[in-house]
């Protein structure tokens, strides 16, 4: 039977098979804005989700930090109702580095072996019960990603869903040339990316991270920016209005792993 890696197993693969190893080396070279590759596990049991995890923490992780140099975050969520789901965040330094990851990891037979109880867990007793990916291009204001020092510290995951196109750029638009990135900046929030979703499930939409050191330090940080008089001008306009740019807002709250390196 001929090996599938994890990675073309995911959306991301197909999306980019037509992009070649040598163009993707010549591309990491020169390109300015980073991809990030969100991947989002349910479990039925906690069996499942420690195969997962001694998965990304034994062999994921650490492999992919070795091609690419970039860091893998690996979160659970903070307070989960039942079995926690699993986020994976990889980031990429531009859109051809998606397939030149998947290329070497195609052909790494130490990769394939040290990862076999997953990578190739049967269809009766699988490592997860869904696996749900998406692609996200960072914003041009916010090109690159921004890693938080390494102490105490929980995350928040938010996601606008738009209704259309139309009103998801123009969200977009709202961070980018209006100023809401230099909002969240400014008070604080140590944003780690701001992207907007180009694969995936719920389009149009556009995700982010923001560190925070607890509970009531995310409580403080919101009030700022809901108090902040930058922001109520920004967001005064009638047509910037949540209502018509914004038609469901998701944030959960996450916590890292112990060998996140985010």
């Amino acid at each position: 039977m001929k090996r599938r890696s994890f990675v073309k197993q995911s959306i991301i693969g197909g999306a980019v098979a037509a992009i070649t190893p040598s163009v993707a080396m010549s591309h990491a070279k020169t390109a300015a804005t980073e991809y990030y590759e969100l991947r989002v596990y349910t479990f039925k049991d906690e069996r499942q989700q420690k195969l997962t995890e001694d998965f990304y923490r034994d062999v994921f992780v650490p492999v992919v930090k070795k091609l690419t140099n970039e860091p893998v975050g690996v979160f659970t969520e903070f307070s989960p109702a039942g079995q926690s789901k699993f986020f994976v965040l990889i980031p990429y330094a531009n859109f051809a580095q998606v397939d030149h990851l998947f290329d070497q990891l195609e052909s790494d037979k130490d990769y394939w072996a040290k990862g076999a109880a997953y990578l190739n867990a049967p269809a009766n007793d699988p490592a997860f019960e869904q696996l749900d990916t998406s692609l996200l291009k960072a914003f041009k204001n916010s090109p690159v990603k921004e890693l938080p020092a390494k102490e105490e510290r929980i995350f928040e995951l938010r996601q606008y869903k738009s209704a259309s196109e139309a009103a998801g750029k123009k969200k977009v638009g709202m961070f980018n040339d209006k100023g809401e990135i230099d909002i969240f900046k400014r008070l604080g929030f140590k944003p780690v990316f701001f992207g907007e979703t180009v694969i995936g499930d719920n389009r149009p939409n556009l995700t982010y991270m923001v560190t925070f050191k607890n509970m009531d330090d995310k409580a403080a940080h919101w009030k700022s920016f809901v108090d902040d008089a930058e922001w109520k001008r920004i967001s005064a306009p009638a047509d910037y209005a949540d209502a018509l740019l914004v038609s469901k807002i998701t944030s959960t709250m996450l916590k890292p792993t112990s060998y996140s390196l985010i």
